[in-house]
């Protein structure tokens, strides 16, 4: 089954929790590319191979591409989302759970700013869903571990693969130009890193948007009374929506971002801002294609890093390795435990 457009704007304006949901969604995926998306530019602004405006206005249009192109041709990652959480039978109070879900990721993050706690808004949407899940089902049978297991794989691919084939495509770069002539490879490396740069935007399109849409998938699901979204084709203007709102986020900018994670890590030149773009962009191609969801700013963290340990361990930041390490820590159990007691709640009061 497919939903239309327009029956998807009437079932919205006719549910208040589902227009909630959808604001809440909407809003998520808005400061995903407004956070995140940046990451995959920093190399190429911080090595000045694009100016920050040039290099932000393409990014928006290549997240957009990637949450379209992608989510056609491939919507693994869409379905794992929307497939790792059972909210049960009762498709009302299941609509309740996602909403609150998403709530307690607007909560977490922006608790978390204050106390200055890095965040990942791709595992606050995965613990938020499992939290409301494990509250509605009274259990962890809320849980689908085979789905979740993919979750895992993330981590370890995002933190090994992403440094691992870092530091081999940066070596692999250097032994084929270490015999021509400094000027020209730069030249070159000027134009390639401006194409890793726009690869490591599509991924992230098509890696983020995916996560969202696997929510907006699972709205719109209960809100038809179905409890799975097994028999629902995604539709072409849902991949319109979230990859229009990704890349107007993604236009809002995202400057100390850009720095943080181009020049604070690891200072880089041309020919290791795209060893770094090009294996990171390698990764989140390979995570898609299986449909395990993955952090995007954690692949291309680690792939810098990875690169910059070919010319020593002591040029890479290990303060940005603690970092991802309590974004782990405290993400996955603290925005869990907020939606399982915003689910209680909001199942309570409605």
């Amino acid at each position: 089954m497919e939903i239309s457009f327009t029956s998807f704007i009437q079932q919205m304006f006719g549910s208040p929790v589902l227009l909630i949901t959808v604001l809440l969604t909407l809003g998520v995926i808005f400061v995903n590319g407004w956070t995140d998306a940046p990451n995959a530019i920093a190399t190429c602004i911080t090595t000045r191979c694009m100016s920050a405006r040039s290099a932000i206005w393409m990014s928006a249009v290549f997240n957009f591409l990637g949450v379209l192109v992608m989510t056609k041709i491939n919507s693994s990652v869409a379905s794992t989302i929307s497939n790792m959480v059972d909210f049960g039978g009762d498709t009302h109070e299941a609509l309740i759970a996602l909403c609150a879900a998403l709530f307690s990721i607007v909560v977490y993050s922006v608790g978390a700013s204050v106390f200055g706690i890095p965040t990942s808004e791709s595992h606050s949407l995965i613990a938020g869903l499992s939290g409301a899940a494990i509250a509605i089902q009274n259990g962890i049978g809320g849980i689908n571990m085979g789905e979740w297991a993919k979750v895992l794989y993330g981590l370890a691919l995002s933190l090994l693969l992403g440094f691992a084939s870092g530091w081999i495509i940066c070596r692999i770069v250097i032994l084929i130009c270490r015999n021509m002539d400094h000027r020209k490879t730069n030249g070159f490396f000027r134009g390639a890193q401006i194409f890793g740069a726009a690869a490591m935007s599509f991924m992230h399109g098509a890696q983020d948007g995916q996560k969202f849409i696997g929510v907006l998938f699972l709205g719109m699901a209960f809100c038809n009374g179905q409890t799975s979204t097994g028999n629902i084709l995604i539709p072409l203007w849902m991949m319109l929506l979230c990859s229009v709102v990704m890349g107007v986020g993604t236009s809002v900018g995202g400057e100390k971002i850009i720095k943080s994670v181009g020049m604070d890590m690891v200072r880089l030149e041309k020919y290791q801002g795209f060893s770094a773009d090009l294996s990171a962009a390698a990764c989140l191609l390979l995570s898609s294609v299986f449909g395990i969801p993955v952090s995007t700013t954690h692949t291309k963290t680690t792939a810098i890093m990875g690169v910059g340990a070919v010319k020593r361990l002591s040029a890479i930041n290990f303060g940005v390795v603690k970092d991802m390490v309590l974004t782990w820590v405290f993400t996955f159990p603290g925005c869990g435990l907020i939606s399982f007691a915003m689910a209680k709640l909001f199942m309570a009061i409605f």
